[in-house]
């Protein structure tokens, strides 16, 4: 395990909240930090009501907007790359810091590796090895085999395409993050599923017919996992909460304090709310 320095960082637990402001909320911490006006943030959060994020790049014609309507959920765009997910039933962090400071300075591939560390530790900490044999691994290698897979390439499930550094448990994708980096401040953020069908997101997506909306299904089935399964027990989101805090403090040698959004900051997520994420292009 990697050694640093003892910092101290302001821990998060923000309300449930929709797509747009939760995407708010970090880019304003995000500028608070590169002002120094925000403290490094580790941030706890859920989303009312659910909602399809698409990375930054990915086309809106990856989505079926009727069937989405239809079903009262949100759609964001995120400031971080990667596929289509779907926010319902789960824990997600983000972590706002420097990158001056060294659990991530360096490259981004390298400060997933010492990310992720401590969300493996919050794993540990729910016994998840224990109980499943587990060995951790990176998607590195399954990456590689897979860069020049053009179904691969144009798949629009996050949780169907391996990426560097996410946590896998039995051969499934358990967590995904990605990361953006703007004005010298790096932000990470990660979803760990926690119960549900993780193939419901197969239903707000565009495919050619109904046949290939279930193959996808069954590709989703095949890799990525929730915590439930993975576990044998449901853990509800304040335990999966508290653990992953524990994991980020012990792994990355951190303490944490208690805050709340400030008002510069709660200012500003309303301001990029309405500017640049309540609509989607």
């Amino acid at each position: 395990m990697t050694q640093y320095p003892t910092a101290t960082w302001r821990l998060l637990h923000t309300n449930p909240t929709d797509g747009p402001m939760n995407m708010a909320i970090d880019e304003s911490i995000l500028l608070g930090a590169a002002e120094g006006t925000s403290p490094p943030t580790l941030r706890f959060f859920a989303w009312g009501p659910p909602c399809l994020s698409l990375g930054y790049a990915q086309p809106l014609t990856d989505v079926d907007h009727k069937r989405l309507a239809r079903r009262g959920w949100d759609l964001v765009r995120r400031p971080t790359g990667g596929k289509a997910i779907l926010h319902t039933d789960e824990l997600t962090y983000s972590i706002i810091t420097p990158q001056t400071d060294p659990r991530v300075e360096g490259g981004i591939v390298e400060s997933y590796r010492r990310l992720s560390e401590g969300l493996v530790r919050g794993l540990e900490l729910m016994d998840l090895i224990a109980r499943n044999n587990a060995v951790y691994t990176t998607d590195t290698e399954r990456t590689e085999k897979n860069k020049n897979d053009s179904a691969m390439r144009d798949n629009p499930v996050c949780f169907e395409t391996p990426s560097n550094y996410e946590i896998t448990i039995i051969g499934k994708k358990l967590i995904g993050s990605a990361q953006a980096r703007k004005q010298g401040v790096v932000l990470q953020h990660g979803t760990l599923p926690l119960t549900g069908d993780i193939t419901r997101i197969c239903d707000v997506l565009a495919f050619a017919d109904e046949a290939t909306r279930e193959r996808a299904k069954e590709r989703v089935r095949a890799r990525a996992i929730t915590l439930e399964l993975a576990l044998g027990v449901v853990v509800s989101w304040e335990q999966a909460a508290n653990a992953m805090k524990h994991g980020f403090r012990e792994a990355l040698k951190l303490e944490f304090e208690s805050g709340m959004l400030s008002a510069a900051e709660m200012e500003r997520a309303r301001e990029l709310r309405e500017r640049k994420y309540r609509v989607v292009q």
